[in-house]
């Protein structure tokens, strides 16, 4: 869903990648910066700061964001620097749901099924387009943006409602396995069923 808007929020941020190219920082610098938030964010849940750890998800996506406004903007773009930055969005979504059952808000099945669901649901898109030969197979339900958001939701509404950050969790799950089969429809339609 998101995803359909993402050619309109990198011309959004583009001129922010064009100042921020300006101090010298690469792209990969910023990829890592943002693991190390994600981190922090994974250890606000383990200490039970739910707020703070939904506010650092938002920082981390942002940061998410500008690594590639940064690498467009100094021409800097590169097939490793994609690789690099997918790789670490793996890393920083475990850290984050790591955190989350550590800190017992979700049980440790449901945090399991979630993360494995958005490991799958990239995993999917990335054999659908190199394998399967496709140019772009972000579709389904629900991208990394609607999942995050579903937990910076949850973490925000914790302290007038216990359970929803657990429940978001859930949802989240849900929603990955779904796209994980839609991803999957999808590259089967596009290929002729071969």
């Amino acid at each position: 869903m998101f995803g359909k808007l993402r050619e309109q929020y990198q011309k959004t941020i583009a001129p922010i990648g064009t100042v921020l190219a300006k101090t010298g920082i690469s792209p990969n610098t910023i990829t890592i910066l943002s693991l190390l938030v994600a981190l922090c964010s994974g250890y606000a849940y383990l200490v039970r700061n739910p707020a703070i750890g939904g506010v650092l998800i938002i920082l981390a996506g942002l940061l998410d964001m500008f690594d590639g406004a940064i690498a467009r903007a100094t021409g800097k773009e590169s097939k490793f620097g994609a690789t690099f930055d997918h790789v670490i969005d793996r890393y920083a979504e475990f850290f984050i749901v790591f955190g989350i059952i550590a800190g017992g808000y979700t049980h440790w099945v449901s945090g399991l099924i979630m993360i494995f669901g958005m490991v799958m649901a990239s995993f999917v898109r990335a054999k659908a387009e190199s394998v399967g030969g496709l140019k772009n197979c972000s579709v389904g339900i629900a991208e990394r943006q609607e999942k995050l958001l579903l937990l910076i939701g949850g973490s925000l509404s914790v302290p007038f409602f216990p359970e929803a950050l657990n429940y978001s969790v859930i949802l989240a799950g849900i929603l990955s396995h779904i796209t994980v089969v839609q991803r999957l429809h999808y590259t089967w339609t596009q290929i002729g069923g071969k």
